[in-house]
């Protein structure tokens, strides 16, 4: 099939935004369909969701695609133009948690063929009882589990020594949604547990994709702090439980049905009292830090595989264009 990708998620240059959708086009290439990419709004600022509706038409209509696929609610504006090309619409989270977002999709969605969601949670949260789950996939050819030789190596490179214990934050600190002073607050609780807890944080400047691995392999537990209702099916929890590091996470997206049968992880449920929060989520990071081993992860998580679900978002276009 020949398919155009409309989205405002993109790695585009320095940063990871939306490597998912990256990876997700490299796998549908992979499987022989040509892809071919719009990015909307990002470094051409935000007007450009109006802005780009005559641009991504034209595009649509000259290109004898097959299907458009729209990744995100807001993307929806600036592809409702596209005529009788058939649409999928991704949603991936605060398009459907945030009332404005929410109101501006339906409004501007343009009725696609398929709405597809990363979690069974957000399909329940729009109320779209067509709604098909398709969860975000993990490169396992990348993410691997390393040696104990490996761990050493690059616990040492970092700086961490035998008696330190690494709590992965797995987001840019300064984005709001995934609450860094929580994660903050949960290694001070740990310290005066008596655990030797090191700050370790996967973003970086400069970064590539592979040098995110290394801090996968020197950390002894990711740790999750986002808002409440306003993940989708964090990326990072799945690159993690392919790598064998555990996980502690707030019960955001899909995460406790990716962490079901993984072991040592825990998910921690939203209570009243944020100090509560903190409480748990130190005692869960420190069990999960006392077992001592490394997760089962990557043999309970294998239908997450980006192979199983590019096959799985190919078939909903096969439906689609059938």
């Amino acid at each position: 099939m020949r398919i155009l990708a409309v989205t405002n998620l993109w790695p585009e240059p320095g940063s990871f935004r939306g490597v998912f959708v990256a990876e997700q086009v490299a796998g549908l290439r992979r499987l022989g369909h040509e892809v071919d990419v719009e990015v909307v709004a990002q470094s051409r600022g935000t007007k450009d969701y109006l802005l780009a509706a005559p641009r991504v038409a034209r595009r649509a209509r000259s290109g004898r695609y097959d299907l458009v696929h729209v990744h995100y609610g807001l993307t929806a504006l600036s592809a409702r133009l596209v005529g009788a090309v058939p649409t999928v619409l991704s949603l991936y989270g605060s398009d459907v948690n945030e009332p404005w977002q929410a109101r501006v999709t339906k409004l501007f969605d343009g009725r696609p063929a398929a709405r597809v969601y990363p979690s069974r949670r957000l399909v329940d949260a729009a109320g779209d009882p067509s709604g098909i789950v398709v969860p975000n996939g993990v490169d396992f050819d990348l993410f691997q589990p390393p040696s104990e030789e490996e761990r050493v190596a690059v616990r040492a490179r970092f700086g961490f020594g035998p008696d330190d214990r690494v709590v992965l934050f797995g987001a840019a600190p300064d984005n709001p949604v995934k609450q860094f002073d929580l994660y903050q607050d949960v290694l001070n609780g740990l310290v005066a547990r008596g655990i030797a807890a090191r700050e370790l944080v996967l973003p970086g400047p400069g970064q590539t994709r592979a040098d995110v691995v290394p801090k996968f392999a020197a950390a002894d537990v990711l740790l999750v702090t986002s808002r409440q209702g306003t993940e989708s099916g964090p990326l990072v929890v799945k690159e993690a439980a392919a790598m064998g590091l555990p996980v502690v996470s707030v019960d955001v997206g899909d995460v406790a049905e990716v962490l079901a049968d993984v072991a040592p992880s825990a998910v921690v449920p939203f209570p009243a009292e944020r100090s509560d929060l903190v409480a748990d989520l130190v005692r869960a990071v420190a069990e999960a830090i006392a077992a001592g081993t490394r997760s089962n992860g990557r043999s309970k998580i294998a239908g997450y595989s980006q192979d199983a679900v590019v096959a799985r978002l190919a078939a909903v276009y096969e439906s689609v264009v059938g």
